[in-house]
């Protein structure tokens, strides 16, 4: 009897578990990324780059242009996105402070998701708050395909 009772404990809390797992998916699929901005500056430099599902904006001091993003490279940036809690990206820690002197250029990541934008700190080029290694990584990697195959 006791084995029977256990055994229904196990698979019911085993299905909670899934129904969680689901429901938690189903939360991250529902947030919409308008648009998310890589912006990187020092005194003689000024680059932004401008994400959204269709293009990558690229501006160097007053020069632009536009490309396409593929909708996996797109899925992937999302997806990313999806992991970060977008409410305290702004109190993510730089790990450096070049950026300050000049040393490193001056870079944030500002992230518009259903109209509401979040902006983090400033944080040294190349090296980010570690919550946004991985976006800063998938940002970066983007920016240099198109870079190559122009």
């Amino acid at each position: 009897m006791k084995t029977i009772i256990l055994s229904f404990l196990i698979i019911l809390s085993s299905s909670c578990s899934v129904h969680n797992n689901t429901s938690q998916l189903n939360n991250i699929k529902r947030k919409k990324i308008d648009k998310i901005e890589l912006k990187e500056q020092t005194r003689g430099t000024n680059r932004s780059f401008t994400f959204n599902s269709e293009y990558l904006i690229t501006v160097l001091n007053e020069n632009t242009s536009n490309s396409k993003v593929s909708s996996s490279d797109w899925e992937n940036i999302e997806k990313q996105i999806n992991l970060i809690e977008l409410s305290k990206i702004s109190s993510f820690t730089a790990p450096t402070t070049g950026h300050y002197s000049d040393q490193a250029l001056a870079s944030t990541i500002i992230v518009t998701s259903n109209g509401k934008t979040y902006q983090s700190v400033s944080f040294d080029a190349g090296n980010p708050p570690k919550e946004l290694a991985h976006l800063y990584k998938i940002l970066q990697q983007t920016i240099q395909n198109k870079k190559t195959t122009q």
